[in-house]
C-alpha cells in the first residue's frame, strides 16, 4: 500500500478557518445556526469550526454529535451489529439552520442517513453540508455546500483522515491499494 500525505496539520487548520468564514458569510443569522458533526471524525471537526466561529465573531454556536448507525441502508448486509454512539444535539433543531459536518464525502449514503436522523429530531429550516474532503463517486444526488478539498480518487484508493482528537495526529492521506487483476 502506498500512502501519500495530502493535508498537513497546517493545511487542515487553514481549511477549517476558511470553511468557518464561508459558513458565517452564508448564514447571516448565526443565532439560528447549529453545527452537527457526524460520528466519528465529523464531531471534532464541528467543534473546531465552532471554536473558529467563536474566535472570529465572539459568539458560541451550539455544536452537536449525530450517530447514523441505525439509519444506514446497509444494516442488513453488515456482518456485525453497528456500535451505536451518542446523538447529542444541544438545542431544538426546529426552524434552525443546521450545518452537518463530516470528514469525507464519498457515495453520499452516509449523508442521506444523517439527514434522515436529523429529520427524526425535528424540522430544521435548512440543512447544509460541510466536508473536509470530497472524493467524488456519488451514488446519490448530494452535493456539499462547503468543501475543504476536492480529491478526485479511484475506487481502489482510500482517503484516510486522522485527527488529534481521535487518532493523535492531524493529517489526510490517500492510500493506494494494489489492484488485483483476474488470473493473478
Amino acid at each position: 500500500m502506498a500512502k501519500k500525505i495530502i493535508m498537513t496539520p497546517e493545511d487542515i487548520r487553514r481549511t477549517l478557518a476558511r470553511i468557518a468564514h464561508e459558513i458565517l458569510e452564508r448564514n447571516k443569522a448565526i443565532e439560528h445556526l447549529i453545527l452537527v458533526g457526524m460520528h466519528t471524525r465529523g464531531v471534532p471537526l464541528a467543534k473546531r469550526l465552532t471554536a473558529n466561529i467563536a474566535a472570529f465573531e465572539g459568539v458560541e454556536i451550539p455544536v452537536g454529535a449525530l450517530d447514523i448507525s441505525l439509519y444506514r441502508d446497509d444494516l442488513s448486509s453488515l456482518e456485525l451489529q453497528p456500535v451505536v454512539k451518542l446523538t447529542d444535539i444541544p438545542a431544538s433543531i426546529d426552524g434552525k439552520s443546521i450545518v452537518l459536518i463530516d470528514d469525507v464525502l464519498y457515495t453520499g449514503r452516509s449523508i442521506r442517513a444523517a439527514m434522515d436522523a436529523l429529520i427524526d429530531l425535528g424540522r430544521p429550516e435548512s440543512i447544509q453540508l460541510a466536508v473536509l474532503i470530497d472524493r467524488g463517486h456519488r451514488e446519490l444526488p448530494i452535493r456539499p455546500d462547503y468543501v475543504g478539498k476536492n480529491i478526485p480518487s479511484s475506487r481502489h484508493e482510500e482517503i484516510q483522515v486522522q485527527l488529534v482528537e481521535t487518532d493523535g495526529i492531524d493529517e489526510v492521506a490517500i492510500i493506494s491499494t494494489p489492484v488485483v487483476k483476474e488470473g493473478q
